[in-house]
């Protein structure tokens, strides 16, 4: 009896990691045409937090055209991130930072076998995107979820003026 239960929980366990890999996370980001004078794209950050705590960046747009990094500077304007996050990393990182977006809708789509969330333990998160632009505003989002998801589920926020919808789809 003991042997088979030894077996049985391998079983389960095995099958709780596949469940985890199979896990998507798919996140719609849209960033609005506004009708302003001097326009400049936004810089956005999205991470994870559990618990009000931060635990993975998912990604970082900025400007990495700049001359001599200076793109690097305005990213302290992602107030929430660099303060959870931002001031403790070295830019650009290989697969989290990338070029600032322009108008329009912009997917991620994130594998449970990957990083960062082959490593999150059960539980529930909140999925985090703030956007800042210069001579504009700041805008930031929040939209829960449980990881690893048992069914699937969609939820959106609609931002006020940096930010327009924004969409998360967790998938088993």
């Amino acid at each position: 009896m003991h042997k088979s239960l030894l077996v049985f929980c391998a079983l389960a366990g095995g099958l709780a990691t596949s469940l985890t890999s199979a896990a998507q996370l798919e996140i719609e980001v849209q960033i609005p045409r506004l009708q302003v004078a001097e326009y400049h794209r936004p810089y956005v950050a999205l991470w994870l937090e559990q618990d009000d705590q931060h635990i993975a960046d998912i990604a970082v747009w900025y400007d990495l055209r700049l001359a001599d990094q200076e793109g690097e500077k305005w990213l302290k304007d992602l107030r929430q991130w660099w303060r959870r996050s931002g001031r403790g990393l070295e830019m650009p990182i290989d697969g989290l930072s990338a070029a600032t977006r322009p108008p329009g809708t912009h997917r991620l789509q994130l594998d449970g076998a990957q990083a960062p969330l082959e490593k999150l333990e059960p539980g529930a998160y909140v999925l985090v995107i703030e956007a800042a632009r210069e001579v504009g505003g700041r805008e930031l989002l929040r939209l829960p979820f449980q990881w690893p998801p048992q069914q699937s589920l969609t939820s959106s926020a609609l931002g006020n003026s940096e930010l327009g919808r924004v969409r998360l789809s967790v998938s088993p």
